[in-house]
Formats: structure tokens, C-alpha cells, sequence
């Protein structure tokens, strides 16, 4: 009797702690983790597609969107102090890619699979056979335009520098600006570059600054009196997310920026001018040169410090995977991956335009919108300076010539700083 009773008092004593282990099991907090994203047209596709990951891993996903600047400012502050407690986030390789891998703050994905990229692409960043950048989005600089307003005017779309500044001239009336393109510092350098290359220039060359030279000087004062001779009022403040509303409200008659924006220049949502009345092209020759920059504008990477290997291996796999990137295609997002631009429902739908521009650029295009430096956003900023006294005197400065020598000798300076110079 005392041995059936002692089996009693254990069989309840065990359920009790089955009961126990099992309240704690499910009381275990999920899994989560923090990730940073571009206020980007991809970083807004993975927003309302997170809730779907979480439902799929049970992870939790605490995610920050941010304008580019201010991501790039928000990691670099983070990881340089040591107190960043991200895992993973959208990156630009040509913008902080050199910095990070120097400062060890990307973590090494010997595990991904690239296989379905570009060579170049995965190689920018790639250092010393480790690859530590994961390629989102490929942009390349186009001509959008009315075709109505072209059609009205009895004007072709512009195939070069000349016939654009007559279109664009033509164009500025009744409240509508004839032309429009980034005019704010920093911001304008990536779509300046173009023009530069089209002009026989480059922003570095060597290892050395030479924006300064005859070429690029030329094509700064071409960019500055397009601007400020036909340009929206405040362009000077102006970066692609104060232009974009410009244009789909009917104000601007051309825009020259990069290829992603097109699914969202045409969202019904968004724009009061119809799809039909939208077109895009390939941005105009230069005297010069037929080469728009043709580059991997961001790309999605891992924390050197996560904490969360697993679940952020996880998360890069599904924000980077050949279904999402296929989703972006579809939307009008010019995805890296080769398998997307491949695929026959997106080829279906996919506009003629963006196929077409695409081509041009991958056949003909420079792959840097900017100087390809660990220091680039100072560079920027020092290059936005003579964008600015550009546009301000609509190319006709005097100052110039000195103002951009000086800031290629701070830019040289930097590159000095860097152990970059000459290299």
C-alpha cells in the first residue's frame, strides 16, 4: 500500500512538472531581431512582406526605415561606438562599402549562395575572397519624360545634351519646369556623374581627384545652367524624394535619375499624370561619351556584432531570395538577381523601357555614380559645393575653376588620410 501510494505522489509530482516545463515553453519570448532598411521602393516592398516571414520562422522582426543619408549616419554612429545592436540591414556599396569592410563592421557570408549574380556585382563588395555584401537593387541613370507634353511641342525625346537643353527650354512654361534632376549637395553627385562621364570626365582618376579638369568642369556648368535656367524652384534643396512629387504632379516635363523609380513614377496611387503619358530612355549622349552610370545601389548585409547569427542568416536568406526579388521585378524594381530579369512572367510585363535602357547600360555604362573611396560622403559634400555655385549662377560662376580645384585637393586630401591616394 505505502509502495502504490509512493507511486501516486511521483506520477503526480512528474505531470506537474510537465506542466511546468510545458507554461514555460510557452512563455519562451520569440526570437527577435533588429534590421534596418532604406527608405527605398525594395525596403518598402520588404515592409509589408515582413509579417509573412514572422508567421513563417516565428522570429520577430524590429525594423527601422530610414532616409539613405540618414541610415548610413545611423550605422557608421552605432557601429563606431560599439553600441549597435543591429543584425542586419540594407547597405550601399558604393556609399559606406570600403569604410565597413575596412572597420570589420560587415559579417563574412561564406554561406550565401551568389551563383545567381552578376560576377561584378558581388565583387564590389568582395575583399580578399570574402564577400560580405549581398546585391539588392542594379540602377542605372534614364531620361523620363511627358510624352504628351513632348507630343504638344512637336519635340522627339532628346538623344543628346544638345537637343535636351532645347527640349528643356521649350518645355519650361504655364508653371512647368522644363527639366529637373537632384540638385541638393551631396545628393546631386550620383546623377552629376553621368553628365561628367559624357563630357570625356570622371570624378577620380588614379587614385586622385579630377573633377576639377576642363571635362567635368564643363559638364558642372551644363548641369548648373539646366538646373537654374529650367529646373523646379528650391532644386538647390532638392534630392529625388522632393522631385518624385514634382513630376507626378505634372510639374516637371523631364527628370534624368535612376531607373527604380519608374514603378513608382506610374502608381496610380501616386501620380496624377496616366501611365500612358510616362516614358523613359536612355539618358542623352554627351559630347564626349554615351555612358550612364550603370552601378549596384544596395545591397543587404549582416552585423559583424549580431548576436542573432541564425535568425539573421535566416532573415538576409528571405529578403534577398529569388521570390522576392522576382516581386520587386514585378513592381518595376530593377533587381540584381540574374534568374529575375530572366523570368518569363516578368518579361511578360515588364516594360519595354526599363529592358531597353537596361542593355544600354550594362553594355555601355560606367559602374560608379560616385568617387569609389572609403571617405565618399565627404567627398560628397565637397563635391555638392561646386554642384550648388553651379546651379546658382546657372553655370556662369567665375569661381568655379578655383572652387573645384580646392575641393579636389580636400578630396585628395581625404583619400591621403585614407591610404587610398594614387591607388
Amino acid at each position: 500500500m505505502k509502495k502504490k501510494n509512493m507511486f501516486v505522489v511521483l506520477l503526480v509530482m512528474l505531470c506537474l512538472t510537465g506542466s511546468v516545463f510545458a507554461q514555460g515553453a510557452v512563455e519562451q519570448p520569440k526570437q527577435e531581431i533588429r534590421v534596418l532598411l532604406a527608405n527605398h521602393p525594395y525596403g518598402e516592398l520588404l515592409k509589408t512582406k515582413i509579417p509573412e516571414f514572422e508567421a513563417q520562422t516565428g522570429i520577430k522582426v524590429n525594423y527601422e526605415s530610414l532616409q539613405e543619408s540618414q541610415l548610413t549616419n545611423k550605422l557608421t554612429t552605432e557601429f563606431a561606438t560599439n553600441s549597435s545592436t543591429v543584425d542586419v540591414f540594407m547597405t550601399r556599396p558604393l556609399q559606406e562599402g570600403l569604410m565597413f569592410i575596412k572597420n570589420g563592421w560587415y559579417k563574412g557570408l561564406d554561406k550565401y549562395d551568389f551563383s545567381d549574380y552578376p560576377a561584378n556585382s558581388v565583387d564590389i563588395g568582395r575583399k580578399a575572397g570574402v564577400a560580405y555584401i549581398v546585391p539588392l537593387v542594379t540602377e542605372w541613370q534614364v531620361l523620363y519624360y511627358r510624352k504628351d507634353l513632348l507630343k504638344k511641342a512637336g519635340l522627339s525625346v532628346p538623344t543628346n545634351f544638345v537637343e535636351l537643353e532645347a527640349a528643356a527650354k521649350a518645355l519650361t512654361k504655364d508653371g512647368v519646369a522644363g527639366f529637373a534632376s537632384r540638385g541638393k549637395g551631396a545628393a546631386a553627385v550620383t546623377q552629376l556623374s553621368s553628365y561628367i562621364y559624357n563630357y570625356g570626365g570622371r570624378y577620380l582618376d588614379g587614385g586622385k581627384a579630377v573633377f576639377n579638369s576642363p571635362e567635368a568642369l564643363e559638364a558642372t556648368r551644363f548641369y548648373g545652367r539646366m538646373l537654374g535656367s529650367y529646373g523646379p524652384q528650391g532644386v538647390t534643396s532638392m534630392s529625388w524624394e522632393n522631385i518624385m512629387p514634382v513630376f507626378q504632379a505634372g510639374k516637371a516635363a523631364m527628370w534624368t535619375d535612376a531607373s527604380v523609380f519608374y514603378g513608382q513614377i506610374i502608381d496610380p496611387t501616386k501620380t496624377q499624370i496616366p501611365a500612358e503619358d510616362i516614358g523613359i530612355a536612355q539618358l542623352p549622349k554627351g559630347p564626349k561619351g554615351d555612358s550612364p552610370f550603370i552601378v549596384v545601389s544596395w545591397g543587404m548585409a549582416m552585423s559583424a556584432k549580431t548576436k542573432n547569427q541564425d535568425a539573421a542568416q535566416k532573415f538576409l536568406d528571405w529578403a534577398t531570395s529569388k521570390t522576392l526579388a522576382k516581386e520587386g521585378m514585378l513592381t518595376n524594381i530593377t533587381m540584381a538577381r540574374d534568374s529575375a530579369w530572366a523570368d518569363k512572367d516578368v518579361r511578360a510585363i515588364m516594360n519595354p523601357g526599363l529592358v531597353e535602357t537596361q542593355a544600354h547600360a550594362a553594355k555601355n555604362g560606367y559602374p560608379f555614380d560616385r568617387p569609389f573611396m572609403s571617405s565618399v560622403g565627404q567627398a560628397r559634400d565637397l563635391i555638392g559645393e561646386v554642384i550648388i555655385e553651379s546651379i546658382n549662377t546657372k553655370g556662369t560662376s567665375t569661381k568655379l575653376p578655383a572652387l573645384a580645384a580646392e575641393k579636389a585637393k580636400a578630396v585628395d586630401e581625404l583619400l591621403k588620410t585614407d591610404g587610398e591616394y594614387g591607388l
